[in-house]
């Protein structure tokens, strides 16, 4: 069965391009936001992200992460809210860069793996 669209945008953040993607486009960020280059971390913040998720979501075969145990993971928990919820763990992320704060920034990082764990509690 072919996957609709709201399907491949929950399979594709699964991806291991995606996953490297955007765990080392917020890590650069924040370094870059450490020396207050704001425009530099705003642009490899997100353009990456958003040009691998546009490629993957036009042409990659999401079907084997829909199969996998990590998708069947997802598919239970990942709503909307959570997404929102994991994406808002950059506001203390960077913004903890930007003040040079280590412990904001370690709550922004605890806060987003805890939005990926989330479904865990449901056991």
């Amino acid at each position: 069965m072919a996957m609709d669209f709201a399907e491949r945008v929950l399979y594709h953040q699964i991806h291991p391009v995606k996953l490297l993607t955007d765990i080392s486009t917020a890590f650069i960020a924040a370094a870059l936001l450490w020396t207050h280059r704001f425009g530099e971390a705003m642009l490899v913040g997100f353009v990456p992200a958003i040009v691998v998720s546009a490629a993957l979501l036009r042409w990659a075969d999401l079907e084997p992460y829909r199969a996998s145990r990590f998708g069947r993971y997802v598919s239970g928990f990942m709503t909307r809210h959570v997404e929102l919820a994991r994406f808002a763990g950059l506001l203390p992320l960077w913004l903890g860069a930007w003040f040079r704060q280590p412990l904001v920034i370690a709550a922004g990082v605890l806060w987003i793996l805890g939005c990926w764990l989330w479904g865990v509690r449901r056991g």
